[in-house]
């Protein structure tokens, strides 16, 4: 099946020797996405795993300094303006990543914080640069992922770090990463595109249907994560437009330290 490929003009989408790269091209503002970034990367998932020259797909950002920070936060100001519950279709990039018949892995190339935290947690494996920091920050900016980004996270990583994680928004170090299983492999920034491409070679020259098979068996232990997320997004819609919510948002663009408390009743 063919997909009359878009314009893109947030991401990057390339395909060679079997492997498809999508790089979200955002590096001014750290690789964070918007509405249109995340429509784009769902297109370009989709063609990945419909074409069955593919056998594997790097999720990465460009530039040196962030493989992805979430949602843009400088542009919500209220509302992320696309569609979806929350105005974001993050829900249907997780999909996509999840759906795809290909293995998915991340190149986590400098800061994957919050919603980019989230895609290393969802992607099926993930491999960084020394220089990578990696953390969740919804509840200092006033957001939370309610679904794969917190019970995904617990299966990856053991219920008590992810509620460290989520809970303080602390930042963590590449190696750190590797030590509670967030990622597989920590390599020198120069040696990252390298290792990349030693693993996805070897995904390359292995049975796609076995593969496949492989990746839909292992998301079957926590598919009903969705249908709870996607019960959740209705609840988080309600936040986002609480007080308490604008205060996060408002606070990181005003580089200020937010006062949350004082928007509870």
């Amino acid at each position: 099946m063919e997909m009359t490929t878009p314009v893109y003009t947030d991401i990057l989408y390339t395909k060679a020797d079997g492997i498809a790269t999508i790089t979200i091209n955002r590096p001014k503002q750290y690789n964070a996405f918007t509405a249109n970034t995340c429509e784009e990367m769902i297109h370009a998932f989709k063609d990945a795993d419909y074409d069955r020259s593919i056998g594997v797909v790097v999720l990465t950002g460009a530039g040196e300094k962030a493989f992805c920070t979430g949602g843009d936060q400088g542009t919500q100001d209220g509302g992320y303006g696309g569609r979806g519950v929350i105005g974001l279709p993050i829900e249907e990039v997780q999909s996509a990543i999840r759906d795809c018949s290909k293995p998915v892995i991340a190149r986590v190339n400098g800061f994957a914080i919050g919603g980019g935290n989230v895609l290393v947690t969802i992607c099926d494996l993930a491999i960084a640069s020394e220089n990578a920091q990696l953390g969740q920050a919804g509840p200092r900016v006033g957001s939370v992922d309610p679904g794969f980004g917190t019970a995904l996270l617990a299966r990856v990583v053991g219920e008590k770090k992810a509620r460290e994680i989520w809970y303080l928004c602390r930042r963590y170090t590449a190696q750190q990463a590797l030590k509670m299983g967030l990622v597989n492999a920590v390599v020198p920034l120069d040696q990252l595109d390298a290792e990349v491409k030693k693993w996805c070679d070897e995904i390359v020259e292995k049975s796609p249907t076995a593969i496949a098979l492989a990746k839909k068996s292992f998301n079957v232990d926590t598919e009903m994560i969705r249908g709870m997320g996607g019960l959740a997004m209705h609840a988080l819609k309600l936040y986002y437009e609480s007080p308490e919510s604008a205060e996060g948002g408002n606070a990181f663009r005003e580089k200020r330290k937010p006062e949350f408390r004082k928007h509870i009743k």
